[in-house]
């Protein structure tokens, strides 16, 4: 996820780069690996850097930068390490065409050998450069430069969010699928937006852009053909879309979600197809991963929290298949000796986690090699890594991990059908999977509104339904500060069960059938507990349930993922507490 604006205005020069950089920061929270801007006036100018905003304010004279069509980008970086030549926008190979993106695109590599066929020179690792070279040579060919940009747009397969000036053209023209964009109609000026917060100090006149629109902006107003819109050829009637919004700048970066935890729980369809374009786009990598794993005696799988519970999960299914693999709390890496024969996969949504990285190094000292997953590209983790792996959640304020768990996840189902040589193709569709849990939402709220009102619970699971129970109970913790517990649900019995009496909640995390769940929702019944379940499929007959239709039940994870993180986000809303700060806690845990 990355932040992108673009501004055009009838205005005087030297105000238009200001405005473009204190959008951006506004932004900084979609990224901050690097940033940069393009400016079109006589000529295209391209300034950028690696670092933040605040770094590109110090080092640039910012009212020095000339244009009346401007754009701007903070980027979290997906292909290609945070650089200066990484950093956007990019150009073609003429320096005519500028090009600013938010999203992953699939076949990047393919129209990447294509262009360089036809003599087209690249100067980043990026995705994104594809698509400036990509306009040059439509035009090349004799196409208009509007024709230029669709036949671009339709010739690209992922998500985007893309906006391009082209020299002796006083335009933006912009296309959207899957990722944000928003116009903002000002005085003598125009904007357009990855989110409504960059340009909220300018203008409260919005403009919605859906998917698969294409289009482009000028200085004029809406009323005078300032903005362009069409759908599949069809043109849109601009003026039925302006509306004015009432918002302050942290409610509308929130893009009206109460809290940013829930904002990135309802982003994780987006974050989960995101992360698997961008492992399929870099699938070389990933079958690097999968041969140190089928080559190794052992598997140790490191991780702390949240990272442990997806990395749990991931053990259970090796486990299954013969692979000798094993979890490891990384805090614990010191009863744990490796050799050259073992692997590690190292989990840490930040990259940064000190207790992966000490035991990252001691088992790098024994000799095993190291594979990572992390939502953070050139971190700590991944920077010590012999492969990095990286899920592409984007950043994520809240400090409880929701959309980069179900991304994790995401990332290692993939992992795990790469090992068994299965045809992951099954994968494409995991983001519909997490589109219909939320469509349970308010189901998983009501639960959540009556735990709210305990002081105590159980969270009970068997199989691979045991992560996501640990993951539930933890998140009932972070959060509403209700003392939960999770337990394999065969265990409940060795002790577990002497504390359960009348009314005592007990959650059942149901998403394999037959294993015995039914049996344990019976003893509790049997000692006065109120049963709840989250099921997939089948049916538990608990006193509450959720049931979920999941047509392939690989994928069963990814549908209850997303309704655990509602049911402790809705308790903790119930209880009054800040889920976006929970007390005592930090997003990066960089103590011991």
């Amino acid at each position: 996820m990355c932040g992108i604006i673009g501004i055009v205005t009838k205005r005087r020069e030297g105000q238009t780069a200001e405005i473009a950089v204190e959008c951006l920061d506004r932004l900084s929270y979609r990224g901050y690996d690097s940033v940069g801007v393009a400016t079109l006036g006589d000529n295209l100018e391209v300034v950028k850097m690696k670092g933040k905003v605040e770094d590109f304010s110090h080092k640039f004279d910012v009212n020095s930068i000339r244009g009346k069509v401007i754009l701007g980008h903070t980027r979290w970086a997906t292909h290609g390490p945070p650089t200066d030549y990484n950093a956007h926008p990019h150009t073609d190979c003429s320096n005519s065409i500028a090009v600013v993106h938010n999203g992953t695109i699939e076949n990047f590599r393919e129209l990447k050998a294509e262009l360089e066929m036809l003599g087209h020179k690249f100067k980043s690792q990026t995705d994104t450069e594809i698509i400036p070279h990509l306009i040059e040579e439509f035009k090349r060919r004799g196409m208009d430069s509007f024709s230029a940009f669709k036949a671009t747009v339709n010739a690209i397969e992922g998500t985007y969010a893309i906006l391009a000036v082209i020299r002796g053209d006083n335009r933006i023209y912009f296309a959207k699928k899957y990722n944000p964009l928003v116009i903002g109609i000002g005085e003598d000026t125009n904007y357009i937006s990855s989110d409504i917060p960059s340009f909220l100090p300018y203008t409260k006149t919005i403009v919605v852009i859906s998917d698969d629109e294409v289009g482009y902006l000028t200085a004029d107003s809406p009323l005078n053909g300032g903005v362009y819109i069409e759908h599949k050829g069809e043109k849109i009637e601009v003026n039925d879309r302006i509306k004015i919004i009432n918002w302050d700048a942290e409610s509308a970066s929130k893009e009206g979600y109460r809290h940013f935890m829930e904002k990135e729980i309802m982003e994780s369809p987006r974050s989960v197809k995101e992360t698997i374009s961008g492992l399929l786009a870099d699938i070389d990598e990933v079958m690097k991963a999968v041969k140190i794993l089928k080559d190794s005696r052992r598997i140790l799988i490191v991780g702390a929290g949240t990272s442990y519970h997806a990395g749990l999960l991931f053990s259970i299914l090796l486990q299954r298949e013969g692979i000798n693999a094993i979890p490891v709390i990384a805090s614990e890496y010191y009863n744990y000796r490796t050799s050259t024969d073992d692997s590690i996969l190292a989990i840490s949504q930040s990259g940064e986690t000190l207790d992966v990285r000490l035991a990252m190094g001691k088992f790098k000292a024994e000799g095993s090699k190291i594979i990572s997953l992390t939502n953070v590209i050139y971190s700590e983790i991944s920077r010590q890594s012999d492969v990095s792996l990286y899920t592409s959640a984007g950043p994520e304020i809240g400090v409880a991990a929701t959309k980069t768990f179900t991304s994790q996840v995401a990332s290692l189902l993939l992992l795990w059908s790469a090992i068994k040589d299965e045809d992951f193709s099954y994968l494409r569709n995991a983001h519909i999977v997490v589109e219909d849990s939320l469509s349970l939402s308010g189901k998983a709220s009501a639960f959540g509104e009556e735990l709210a009102k305990q002081s105590n619970a159980y969270f009970l699971g068997r199989g691979l339904s045991l992560p996501l129970a640990m993951e539930a109970a933890l998140k009932v913790k972070e959060i509403a500060y209700i003392h939960s517990e999770a337990y394999p649900a065969g265990e409940s019995k060795h002790g577990p069960i002497a504390l359960v009496t009348q009314g005592f909640p007990v959650i059942f995390i149901n998403g394999e059938e037959d294993l015995g769940l039914q049996d344990n929702v019976q003893e509790m019944k049997a000692r006065g507990s109120k049963t709840y379940s989250i099921s997939i499929n089948k049916s538990l007959n608990t006193d509450r349930e959720i049931l979920i239709k999941v047509n392939d039940k690989r994928l069963f994870p990814l549908a209850i993922a997303p309704l655990i993180q509602i049911l402790a986000y809705r308790s903790a809303v119930i209880k009054g507490t800040d889920p976006d700060k929970p007390r005592n806690l930090a997003k990066t845990v960089t103590v011991r």
